[in-house]
């Protein structure tokens, strides 16, 4: 499927554990792409927002990493499901307005019908990105495993899927990283270039 004329020309899809690094990971693409070139957009800001508004809580406090998120997390992931089936792109079609950017990183994929949508909406400028870490690695950044939330859909909903098109392992090892970003930043410029068609280089 084409993109549309009013869609970006490159749509990342992260995944990854709890703890693994993708919002690192997207934070950091987008200060070396910058933020006229590229959007990171979350799924979970506008599952969270309407949460909060159905529920009467503080919709700022379930953004950060605090023990009041937590304290509502499985509830909310049940709420979350619930939505889904109702309506599998209610929330890929919330983060997706108006946003102008041409590269879009959406940092928090976790299942299938979310892959679904961006592929149905934007077709081959969407890719799949993993982003993986040791369970070590994960612990010493806060990682405690957690029962109906690590054994759940919204973390392991993905981890059959074999065909991600960029794996991004985030080990704690600086150097690695810095060379696996720096090769999906150069995939990102490479994408952003003008076609032949569209700087008129190919007319007679």
């Amino acid at each position: 499927m084409a993109p549309r004329a009013d869609s970006p020309r490159l749509v990342l899809l992260f995944s990854g554990k709890r703890k693994s690094g993708k919002d690192f990971v997207t934070d950091e693409l987008r200060s070396r792409l910058g933020t006229d070139v590229c959007a990171v957009l979350r799924l979970s800001g506008p599952l969270k927002e309407q949460y909060a508004k159905e529920h009467g809580l503080d919709f700022q406090r379930l953004l950060d990493a605090s023990s009041y998120k937590e304290s509502f997390r499985q509830d909310m992931i049940r709420w979350g499901e619930e939505k889904r089936k109702a309506d599998p792109g209610f929330f890929c079609r919330k983060i997706v307005e108006g946003v102008p950017q041409p590269v879009w990183l959406v940092s928090d994929t976790r299942r299938e019908s979310d892959i679904h949508w961006f592929q149905a909406s934007f077709g081959d400028v969407t890719q799949l990105v993993r982003v993986v870490a040791s369970e070590e690695s994960r612990r010493q950044r806060g990682w405690v495993f957690t029962a109906g939330v690590d054994d759940a859909e919204s973390e392991c909903g993905l981890d059959h899927i074999g065909a991600f098109d960029w794996i991004i392992e985030n080990h704690g090892e600086d150097q690695k990283l810095e060379q696996q970003l720096g090769k999906l930043v150069d995939f990102i410029h490479s994408k952003l270039q003008p076609s032949v068609c569209e700087d008129g280089a190919g007319g007679n």
